[in-house]
């Protein structure tokens, strides 16, 4: 397919600049795949479309602080860097990394070899690093003299993307209420729509919630550049599915129960557990065995569906694998023209805006 096929026009003023409060009041378009109908509810409302012995999966990972503001060693000049994940080198011994990959700006002005330093130099939380390698995506690795994670509530500030321009009041606004295991650069933001008040009252209703954890790269997010989207290379997240959720989702099958991801991050997770062992999406005996691994499953229009019954999710910007993952569930006619809907009713956009359920 092409990548043109997942375009569409957004007036920039749909863009969520702020979250919504209280986090369930913000819209919730419900889609139903089995005969095209489109409904506009709030998020508050998810329990009219879910029952007793459902499942929602969400991911737990917790934002990292990561983007750095620095300057270049002996110059002094600015420069800015946003930490993606760290790489394990075999002189760590177990030991916190001191590599990690990251955004460099402006990367085409620092080479190899020179050295970045992060806070002031006579305190306590100073680190400084070298940037010793480019990697696939446009990245750099950077070496620093210590492990920069225990500093980054320190010296870092949290990653919002670049078509969010008003600052975040409280850093933890972007962050699910459930955020549990730091490692992402971005937010698994279909799930900042849970209230701890909306999760015990779907639980009160016979309602599970399990939890997963992807830790989200920026290349999630990224346009598709090439002009068919199958010649697209997905970066590696890495994913964790425990035993207790394993036992749940095989428990809310075998009883007949939907399985609804919460976000793209957990129906990647799910997804990926489920081709890897070969799991029957008709409910044949096989049970999910809890794993962890590295997931580069792109999914997009063709896939089929091995564990995911239901979706939440945001709104997503277009030509992303994002969007070609909803449309791989919606079916692409449906996803567009639910986005059309959603624009015809000033819905609100991407990282902070409105949400939708597909059944």
């Amino acid at each position: 397919m092409r990548t043109d096929e997942f375009n569409y026009f957004l007036p920039p003023e749909l863009i969520a600049q702020t979250p919504c409060e209280p986090r369930d009041h913000s819209r919730l378009l419900v889609v139903n795949r089995s005969n095209g109908s489109i409904e506009h509810k709030h998020f508050y409302d998810m329990g009219e479309y879910l029952g007793a012995g459902d499942l929602l999966v969400a991911n737990e990972s917790r934002v990292l602080p990561a983007r750095l503001y620095g300057h270049k060693i002996p110059t002094g000049g600015k420069v800015e860097t946003l930490l993606l994940r760290p790489v394990v080198q075999p002189e760590d011994n177990g030991a916190e990394p001191t590599v990690w990959e990251a955004l460099v700006s402006p990367g085409r002005r620092i080479p190899d070899g020179a050295r970045l330093g992060f806070g002031d130099p006579q305190g306590a939380a100073y680190l400084e690093a070298e940037v010793f390698e480019r990697t696939a995506l446009g990245g750099r690795l950077l070496r620093f003299n210590r492990p920069p994670r225990p500093l980054l509530e320190t010296l870092g500030e949290m990653p919002l993307p670049p078509y969010i321009h008003e600052a975040l009041a409280d850093p933890e606004r972007y962050q699910t209420v459930y955020a549990r295991t730091e490692g992402s650069a971005a937010a698994p933001t279909a799930g900042l729509h849970f209230t701890s008040g909306l999760i015990y009252s779907l639980r009160a209703k016979g309602i599970e919630f399990a939890t997963v954890t992807l830790h989200v790269g920026l290349d999630t997010f990224r346009p598709v550049h090439e002009e068919e989207i199958e010649k697209h290379p997905m970066h590696k997240e890495w994913y964790h599915l425990p035993e207790s959720t394993a036992r749940v989702i095989n428990a809310t099958r075998q009883a007949g129960g939907r399985i609804v991801a919460v976000g793209t991050t957990s129906v990647r997770v799910l997804e990926t557990v489920g081709r890897e062992q070969q799991i029957d999406p008709q409910r044949s005996g096989i049970p999910i065995e809890p794993t962890e691994g590295w997931s580069d499953l792109f999914i997009h229009p063709g896939y089929k569906f091995r564990v995911v019954d239901a979706m939440i999710t945001n709104f997503h910007l277009p030509k992303t694998t994002l969007l070609m993952l909803v449309s791989a569930f919606a079916g692409r006619e449906l996803t567009l023209a639910a986005y059309n809907e959603a624009i015809k009713q000033h819905y609100r956009f991407y990282s902070f805006g409105d949400a939708m359920l597909i059944l």
